[in-house]
């Protein structure tokens, strides 16, 4: 019976593939019109593809940093900055502009591709770059100057999309997000999350952007202390995710571990 039901399954697929060829692109996975797929049709497909695709290494540098490395030997640092980055120079850099702990005017020039979140006043950033396995988007979001208004467009929430597996930085979210947001936002496997609770969004706020996302794997990052961490952690525990504190600053990601419903998992920073 599980037999016939596999054949069945990768039956519609192709069915599905061949009715709507744009949606067959891997390159088209993380975008809004994936996300409407059928999540049954989605699963099975994925999970085959992420035997022979290899993981995605995700390391927590600190603060806002990660380095991702995809199996194919990209690597990119997030909120690349004067303060917090990694060892080794990434091929590619994203910076979001709220504060310095999240940019520099003066990146390595030994990196390839230098993303700013932020564009001239009043205009969104628009970046949209692919580099062997990987394929790095944004979708613009505001900030909060020092005396409380509004800059528009001085975020952005970076999507990384290596093989079949998509990621998204939240940078500096200052606001929940619009139907507008989640569309262009499209299909969410990981999202690393700011959870400080005050210098970016409150933390009940994040939660539901967290929710929105409909993310199995969410990576906390942008805390001061236990307490802050905590105060997340036990926001998460009332939805019922579950929560597992790592001893080492990475983990391996694909289709295939990630968890079923979602899943808090705390990295050391170095």
């Amino acid at each position: 019976m599980l037999r016939i039901l596999r054949r069945l399954a990768f039956t519609l697929i192709a069915l599905t593939l061949a009715a709507a060829p744009a949606f067959a692109q891997a390159d088209d996975r993380c975008i809004g019109p994936i996300a409407a797929a059928s999540p049954l049709l989605q699963r099975v497909a994925l999970r085959a593809a992420a035997n022979e695709a290899g993981a995605t290494r995700l390391t927590f540098i600190g603060h806002a940093t990660f380095l991702i490395e995809s199996p194919g030997g990209v690597t990119i640092a997030t909120d690349y900055n004067d303060y917090v980055r990694p060892q080794t120079t990434p091929l590619i850099a994203t910076m979001n502009r709220a504060h310095d702990t999240h940019y520099t005017l003066r990146p390595d020039p030994a990196i390839k591709h230098v993303l700013r979140g932020w564009a001239e006043p009043g205009q969104p950033a628009d970046h949209d770059l692919r580099v062997g396995d990987a394929r790095i988007r944004n979708v613009a979001t505001n900030i909060r100057d020092g005396y409380g208004a509004t800059q528009y467009y001085g975020n952005s929430i970076f999507v990384f999309q290596i093989g079949d597996l998509c990621i998204a930085h939240l940078g500096h979210l200052h606001h929940t997000l619009t139907p507008k947001h989640l569309e262009a936002l499209g299909h969410i496997d990981v999202v690393l999350a700011p959870v400080d609770g005050s210098f970016t969004l409150n933390v009940d706020g994040m939660m539901d952007v967290i929710k929105q996302t409909n993310a199995r794997l969410i990576i906390p990052m942008h805390y001061f202390g236990a307490s802050t961490l905590q105060r997340f952690l036990d926001k998460a525990r009332e939805r019922a995710w579950d929560v597992e504190r790592s001893d080492v600053s990475s983990v391996a990601v694909s289709q295939a571990t990630l968890p079923q419903t979602p899943k808090v998992l705390v990295l050391p920073g170095r």
